[in-house]
Order: structure tokens, then sequence, then C-alpha cells
């Protein structure tokens, strides 16, 4: 019988702990990986340099690949800075575009089987729809405009 209310104890502290940390880990969590991937770019020790020089074929590397790591240090720091998410969400969705693009432009590489059966690069891809929606979450926490 003492089971329940033990239970119902740890389940409201579960839940506060939650409420408390869920969006600020997610926006810390958003933060920490587009820093740290997007630094890797201008650095050239990014796994996913090929990929994108591959996407983006009409632009030289040389130069998209680290202005594309410099926009993406740049979503994690707005992720960072409070008054700055709706900044960092507006590029993400942007960047998010030119993300999705090699699931389309080279389905050889993102898929062994398409469409239902990614490689490791797909992967990495169609993970990012969990990143959208951390973003649209984080979003929902932000005041209108009207009342900052």
């Amino acid at each position: 019988m003492a089971v329940r209310p033990a239970i119902a104890t740890l389940d409201a502290r579960l839940l506060g702990f939650a409420e408390r940390w869920s969006t600020r880990s997610l926006r810390y969590g958003i933060a920490i990986v587009f820093i740290w991937f997007g630094a890797l770019k201008p650095l050239g020790v990014s796994s996913a340099t090929e990929l994108v020089a591959a996407t983006v074929y009409v632009v030289d590397p040389a130069l998209f690949v680290p202005f594309l790591g410099i926009w993406e240090v740049v979503i994690g720091l707005c992720f960072l800075y409070r008054p700055a998410i709706r900044i960092g969400i507006a590029l993400l969705a942007v960047q998010m575009v030119g993300t999705f693009l090699p699931l389309v432009l080279l389905p050889e590489v993102t898929f062994t089987v398409y469409p239902t059966v990614p490689t490791l690069e797909g992967q990495y891809i169609i993970k990012n729809i969990v990143v959208i929606g951390a973003a649209i979450t984080v979003g929902s926490t932000l005041p209108p405009v009207d009342r900052q």
C-alpha cells in the first residue's frame, strides 16, 4: 500500500525536474551540436565536408564549407543567448533545407535501398527531424514579440 504514494512522490519529482530542465536541455543540446559540428568545418576536419561539397556543387567548397560552419556556430550561439533564439531558429530553418538536399540530390550516397534503408550519411541527415522538433519546442516557450 505504501508503494503507491512513493511512486507518486517520485513521479512528481521527476515531472518537476523535467519541467525545469527540458527546454533548457534542448537549447543547450542544440547549441552544443551546432557549435561543435560547425566549428569542425572551418577547421577543415569535418566528416561532412565531402557530402556538403557534393550537394552544393555549384559553389566552391573551399568557400562554402567554412561559411556553412560559421553559420552553424552562429545558430548554436543564438540558442545559448535567449534573446537571440528567434534568430537562431530562423537560421536553423534555412540551414535545414540544405541539410535535407542530399536525400534528394544524392540518393546513392544517402540510401542503400531508396527510400527505405538509409546509409549512415542518410541517418545523420534524417535525425535532423528531431533537431527541428527540439527547435520548435524551444521556440514555443518564447514570449510573443509584442510582450518582450
